[in-house]
Parts: structure tokens; sequence; C-alpha cells
């Protein structure tokens, strides 16, 4: 693991000074605003050449506004040290001096970065267990069934295809006007993105066994039952966990996506929230917290798979 860590953070480095040469295009004109307020000489003059001239023109013409190009309290683009500092903010301090944060009221903030990314990881918990435990069942049911093959696999393929986007809001319409709310909506998406990398996977992992082995179990005049849980399902698992690094990620956006139109908690809404007030520190801040979620997830599904395979001398 140590010798990754070398490529890695010279990854991480040149990824920063990207970032940084980003953000001075991108607020170059609030830059010049502030420039125009406190009546300091700017280059072009006036609005109409500012207007007609280029954004790397504008940057080189005012070389001096670089360094407040970087610390604007709502820039278009944060640098990422108001983004690091803004995940302090919203975590550390708001939980141990903030108003309502843990050391006072010995319970998350709703104001913190912390609450939000639990109100996620609930939804994204419970439509990962609905969409894998659907996603294995439907897929044995395409291993020993050819009318389930030729009419459930198609449709589940298509179902992929609608944007989350648009279908989210008619999920929620539709369950609250059957009196389901609050988590239930938000895991049923998160369920829906996430059962279709299980079915493909778990599919492929049940017909993995070759004809040798199918023969031997014939031979041995073995029921369907015994061949699935004694030869299928064994030879799958790597296939499952495969699948089930993919699916938690899937779970993870169902849940924020889900967060969107209900906006009572999440990464999500905290999203939205940055959004309307223009709070774009805010906005990168909750990114960065999903995708580090995301990342934990992944490693112990990866975890419990090596442990898994170990137990079943499958590692290599």
């Amino acid at each position: 693991m140590s010798r990754f860590i070398p490529p890695l953070l010279g990854v991480l480095l040149a990824l920063m000074a990207i970032w940084y040469v980003a953000v001075v295009p991108m607020n170059v004109q609030e830059t010049l605003t502030r420039a125009e307020r406190a009546e300091i000489a700017v280059t072009p003059a006036t609005a109409v050449e500012r207007r007609d001239t280029g954004t790397w023109a504008l940057v080189f013409g005012n070389l001096g506004a670089l360094g407040e190009s970087w610390s604007l309290d709502r820039p278009r683009l944060p640098a990422p040290h108001q983004v690091v500092a803004e995940l302090y903010a919203s975590t550390v301090a708001e939980e141990l001096t903030g108003r309502r944060g843990l050391v006072r009221s010995g319970s998350l903030s709703n104001r913190g970065l912390l609450y939000h990314a639990v109100v996620t990881l609930n939804a994204t918990f419970v439509g990962f267990l609905i969409g894998t435990g659907l996603g294995i069942v439907l897929a044995i049911g395409i291993v020993h069934s050819r009318v389930m093959d030729m009419s459930v696999m198609p449709w589940a393929i298509v179902s992929q295809t609608i944007p989350i986007v648009a279908l989210a809001p008619m999920i929620i319409v539709v369950l609250y006007s059957v009196g389901i709310q609050g988590l239930l909506p938000k895991a049923v998406i998160s369920a829906y993105l996430s059962f279709f990398p299980v079915v493909v996977g778990m599919v492929k992992g049940l017909r993995s066994p070759d004809a040798m082995q199918m023969d031997l179990m014939r031979t041995y005049s073995a029921p369907t039952r015994d061949v699935l849980m004694k030869l299928r399902l064994p030879a799958s698992v790597p296939y499952l966990f495969a699948s089930l690094k993919i699916a938690i990620a899937a779970s993870l956006v169902g849940a924020i996506v889900g967060e969107l139109p209900v906006q009572k908690g999440g990464l999500g809404a905290r999203m939205l929230a940055g959004s309307y007030y223009g709070q774009t520190a805010q906005i990168w801040a909750a990114l960065l917290m999903a995708a580090g979620l995301a990342a934990v997830l992944v490693w112990a599904i990866g975890a419990a798979e090596r442990r898994t395979l170990t137990k079943m001398g499958m590692a290599q």
C-alpha cells in the first residue's frame, strides 16, 4: 500500500494546482467588480470593453487582482483552501463550538455536515439492502427460468435508461400520495439504482460454473436447490462483491438525488441550499463529503470481499 502513496500524492498535488489555476478565470469578473467599487484602476476601463474582452485577457490585464480571486466570499468556483475551511467549519467547528453541536447538546447539529451525512447514509444503507436483495432474487429467477430471462432482463436494462433526476420526484409524489414519506422514498430511489449491477453481476456469477461442473452435479442427480446452494452461489461470490462495489456507490447517488425534492436533510438538501444562497463552498464541501463516503463504503465492501474469499479459499 505504501508504494502507491508517492504517485497518489503527486496526482493530488497536480489536481490542486489545476484547481487553483481554474479558479482565476471563473472568478475574474467578481474580482474586477470589487476593484471598481474600491476605485482601483483596472484595464480595460469600460464595461463595454470588458464585455468584448476574453476571459484570459482580463486575467492577464489585471494580474494584481489574482490573489483576491482566491478569497472571494461567494466565488463561482471556490479555491481548495476555501473548501477545506468550509469542511472544517461545518464538521469539527460546528460540533465543538456551534450553537447546537455535539459537545453542547449531545447530538449532531442539524446545521453541520456530519448530521446531513448520517441522514444520507441511512437512506443509502436501506436502499442498498433492498436493491441487493431484489437483485439477487431476480438473478436467481433469470438463471432458472427462460421466461424471466426473456422478459425481466430486458426490462431491467430499459429501466436504467430513464434519468433518475426526472424519475425521483415522481416516485416521491406517488409514495407520498399513499402515505409513505420520510426515509423509504429515498431508499426506493437508491434501490432503483443499486439493483441493476447486482442483477447483472449475479447472473454472470450464477452462470460461471463450466460444463464439467454442471455434468458432475447431474451425475450425482443433484436437485436444482443443491446445484444452486453448493455450486452456483459459491461460484458467484466474486461476481457479487464486484457488483456490490458499484451498487453501494449508486445507492449513495440515489439517496442524494432523492433528497433534492424532499429537502428535509441530507447531502442533497445541503447542496441545494448552497445553490439557493450562492454558497458554492458549501456545495463543494458536500460533494467532497459524498465522495469520501463513497470511498469508505467501497473500501468496506472490498475488505468484506477479501475476508470472505479468504475463508472460502478463493483469495489469490
